[in-house]
């Protein structure tokens, strides 16, 4: 047997060189490329495709096509198109997708966002054959019923609708993105309830549009967890039915660039308070509208603290110490061809009133040069971790990958954002908090307008 002071002392021994090689490893894993996190990009058939092979025993697969509300031809159809998603097709019924699923263990999901429609499932590895058919059976297969639309699809969409009025948060953020763009990115995410939806949602429409939304141009499938090779096959096999190009006797899908206007809206409620500042943001990094000084703007206005016990480095954070009952957020909504830097507010009317005053003496100490050098770095590094760490996460990486393969035919590159955001300079902040403050800003107020404040008493432009 050992003796148990030569085992301590071995132990220490073995011990004492990688503790003192610590720091150096920190560092190494602190500047660490994304390589491993790269998306392997390939073409069959027209169809556009994405893989990335991280080791594992589950996988995600998810199709992603250009059909959001900026995209939709009327009123309600990105929504309605969304929740027929694994209804009923001509090979198979709505419980069998649900039976069979469920025997697999799966997780299926749809959602669509301003730009994107996403419909993927979440499943073990060896099931990737039965999952990448079920999509591509979902897409140009599936049974557009009126009994289906009224009864399930509509009557969902009306619940919807409903708690929309109740939320004053998703209402500003609409309203914000209304009078910032009026049409096309301005469209409500879901559809409100003053709108006439059953007047232009109609079962012969939709299915004609999902041939549109569907068409091989106008989709791209992403897969974590899969091999390239094995994706290629079976994308290869089980898409030929998707359409090479949208149905001639249809409305087109508009894209049209975005055009950014700027005013301010004000919506009475008794329900909360609510108050967006925006201004016009950073685009996609696959859409050549990227602006890295706007990602560190944002950063560096923050509002949030993400340590614990701190109210955080950020300008807002420090500002707004004395209005406790305002929660003060920033960030930037990056869209392909434009984007919305936004400043949320929510809370007491009254704090609220404070804080957005804090917005513009903030915004106008920025662009006079009244900022220290190190918050600068900070918020640096912390833009380019939310960078890194947005790419990383699967659900948000499939959308952003998929996108720019729609849009631009490559990935976004994640990497070239991060030494993008690492060359801002003090100068590209002053100057970019300057174009702002001269520019038309962006103003949504929902709540207690008596107390909330204009655009005007604030010192903004609109």
């Amino acid at each position: 047997m050992v003796p148990r002071a030569s085992f301590a002392r071995a132990a220490r021994r073995t011990l004492r060189p990688q503790c003192s090689h610590t720091p150096n490893n920190r560092r190494t894993l602190a500047s660490a490329k994304s390589a491993g996190y790269s998306y392997e990009t390939g073409e069959v058939n027209g169809i556009k495709f994405a893989s990335r092979d991280i080791p594992g025993p589950t996988t995600q697969l998810a199709l992603v096509a250009r059909a959001g509300t900026r995209f939709q031809v009327f009123p309600g159809f990105a929504e309605g198109l969304e929740k027929f998603a694994f209804k009923s097709t001509h090979k198979r019924s709505s419980l069998r997708i649900t039976r069979e699923s469920e025997l697999l263990g799966a997780e299926l999901f749809a959602y669509h966002s301003r730009e994107n429609l996403v419909i993927g499932a979440k499943f073990l590895r060896d099931d990737l054959p039965y999952f990448t058919e079920l999509l591509g059976e979902v897409i140009s297969k599936t049974r557009f019923t009126r009994h289906e639309l009224h009864e399930e699809v509509i009557r969902v969409i009306k619940l919807n609708q409903k708690s929309i009025l109740a939320n004053t948060d998703q209402m500003a953020l609409n309203s914000a993105h209304s009078v910032a763009f009026h049409r096309g990115l301005g469209t409500a995410l879901h559809p409100t309830s003053s709108v006439p939806i059953t007047q232009y949602l109609h079962e012969q429409e939709l299915a004609m549009f999902s041939q549109a939304a569907y068409a091989k141009p106008n989709f791209a499938i992403v897969a974590n967890g899969a091999s390239h090779d094995e994706l290629e096959k079976w994308v290869g096999e089980f898409y030929n039915d998707s359409p090479a190009t949208p149905p001639k006797d249809f409305p087109a899908i508009e894209t049209k660039p975005s055009k950014y206007y700027g005013g301010e809206e004000r919506i009475a409620h008794d329900g909360g308070n609510n108050m967006i500042i925006a201004f016009p943001g950073s685009g996609a990094y696959t859409g050549g509208h990227y602006k890295p000084e706007i990602a560190v703007l944002s950063s560096l206005l923050g509002g949030q603290s993400y340590i614990k016990w701190s109210p955080g480095f950020s300008l807002l954070a420090r500002a707004c110490k004395a209005q406790t009952q305002a929660h003060v957020s920033t960030r930037n909504l990056s869209y392909s061809d434009a984007g919305l830097l936004t400043i949320s507010m929510e809370g007491k009317a009254s704090h609220i009133r404070d804080a957005s005053q804090a917005v513009v003496e903030i915004l106008q100490a920025i662009s006079g040069g009244d900022i220290e050098r190190d918050d600068i770095q900070k918020a640096v590094a912390k833009a380019k971790f939310r960078t890194l760490e947005a790419g990383q996460n699967i659900g948000t990486g499939l959308e952003l990958t998929g996108a720019g393969l729609v849009q631009s035919g490559k990935p976004s590159n994640l990497d070239g954002i991060a030494e993008a955001i690492e060359g801002v300079t003090e100068d590209a902040v002053k100057k970019a908090a300057r174009s702002l403050l001269e520019g038309k800003a962006t103003v949504s107020t929902v709540g207690d307008l008596f107390v909330l404040p204009f655009a005007e008493e604030i010192g903004l432009n609109v």
